[in-house]
């Protein structure tokens, strides 16, 4: 019997005729759009915002289309990928007003990791089983212009076979200004230093109007298309994500969907799509009022319809939809495997960001603990690289390898959680960068 992509067998996919039963049942408008979506024909804005808004009987329907586009356009393979992230500090000349991450140089939580530190996590995440590390971080004062550079270089010469997964759109800017040269330029050495692929956060809602309230000063939805656009134009693949549940519309996130289709369309660099509900307990423009509007995050339904219309509108040009298990659990996570979803990310073994805002779905998921989830959604697990090369498929139970993240004691000092860097004193800021406690460069 033929099989279909990455090895599904048709006669598990979902009878399309089943869904389209539905259809003549469905509000006209919502059965038109999924429709046209099961037809292979493009979805406009206004398509999205009407399958945003759908309820009932309707949001059935939504995720039953996504579930059938998923496996024609990724087959039955939840892939995952054992990774580390490396959140090197926390001190940022931002206020973004969704961030409970970043602190002020002056204060005592503020931490910098010496790049000796980062390679250390960096090899013994090699050693559990990791092929990739994350590097994210605050935007530190009077940074050193190298400084990304030369992390990647240390990295690179003690690790040469680790992928790594950094920097995200605003540090590549912020490193182009404290380095004196263009947005190309930075890319390109961040590439010959060793960067194999951005990170396509700083995204949140790629709106201008929405951006100037929830991040003032925050980089422009121009410069973040730059950044991107000339990451794919370098050769440097890149994720996408979207913050949403807070003060967007349905017609904000459906811009923004057009907005990543359209990059797409033109460099097709784009590895995969990452919806971020936000998470709003300590953020500081929900926690203090900053922003009126400000919502509780997104509700469980909003979470389900905004996988499944990502799928229909950016499944063909963007296949891989990865869901947040630390944004949403495992639980939800898991559902969203039938919502259009087929990438459960990474084990990350560190999670600061999300960890910081009141996220409380850990810090570390074992290869083993994604194979059970994977599995009891009836999909095949399968471990992947940051590009999506499959390293290992796992189609039998009983031949399961035991990964070394499977057996490691999870230990907050040997790990060097959030928590544990916020109060220790080895790797406080103390103004590293201004000459203060430590030798700087303006």
């Amino acid at each position: 019997m033929s099989t279909g992509p990455n090895g599904s067998r048709p006669d598990a996919w979902p009878d399309i005729r089943s869904i389209e039963s539905l259809l003549g049942e469905l509000t006209p408008a919502v059965a038109m759009a999924i429709d046209r979506a099961l037809g292979g024909a493009d979805l406009s804005a206004n398509d999205a915002v009407t399958l945003f808004d759908c309820r009932g009987s309707d949001v059935e329907a939504l995720t039953l289309a996504a579930d059938y586009l998923r496996r024609e356009q990724a087959g039955d393979q939840v892939t995952y990928v054992v990774n580390r992230n490396i959140n090197f500090t926390n001190v940022c000349i931002k206020r973004c007003g969704f961030c409970a991450f970043s602190r002020d140089h002056r204060t005592e939580e503020g931490y910098l990791l010496p790049i000796e530190e980062i390679v250390r996590r960096a090899r013994e995440a090699v050693e559990l089983g990791a092929t990739e590390i994350c590097v994210q971080a605050g935007l530190p004062p009077k940074m050193e212009g190298d400084l990304y550079e030369r992390t990647c270089r240390a990295l690179k010469e003690a690790l040469p076979e680790l992928h790594i997964h950094g920097f995200s759109p605003e540090e590549v800017l912020y490193g182009s200004i404290r380095a004196r040269c263009s947005i190309p330029e930075m890319l390109r050495r961040l590439k010959e230093a060793g960067v194999g692929s951005l990170p396509g956060t700083s995204a949140e809602i790629l709106v201008q109007d929405v951006r100037d309230r929830i991040s003032p000063g925050r980089i422009t939805v121009d410069q973040w298309l730059e950044v991107v656009t000339s990451a794919h134009e370098a050769g440097i693949p890149t994720s996408s994500t979207m913050m949403y549940g807070h003060v967007e519309t349905s017609e904000h996130k459906a811009r923004h969907l057009a907005l990543l289709r359209d990059v797409q369309r033109r460099t097709g660099g784009i590895t995969e799509f990452v919806p971020l509900s936000f998470v709003h307990d300590e953020a500081p423009m929900h926690q203090k009022g900053l922003v009126d509007g400000i919502r509780d995050g997104a509700t469980g339904l909003e979470v389900v319809k905004t996988y499944a219309v990502a799928r229909l509108f950016l499944g063909r040009d963007i296949p891989n939809l990865q869901v947040s298990w630390v944004k949403e659990g495992t639980a939800l996570a898991q559902l969203l495997l039938a919502a259009g979803a087929n990438d459960f990310g990474g084990t990350l073994i560190n999670e600061s960001i999300s960890t910081a805002a009141g996220a409380e779905h850990g810090q570390l998921m074992r290869p083993s603990q994604f194979r059970a989830l994977i599995r009891e959604a009836g999909r095949v697990p399968a471990e992947r690289t940051t590009t999506y090369d499959i390293r290992r498929i796992f189609d039998d139970p009983a031949n399961d390898p035991v990964d070394p993240l499977d057996t490691v004691e999870y230990d907050e000092q040997r790990f060097g959680t959030f928590n544990v860097l916020l109060h220790q004193d080895d790797n406080r800021f103390r103004d590293t960068f201004t000459g203060v406690g430590g030798k700087g460069r303006d």
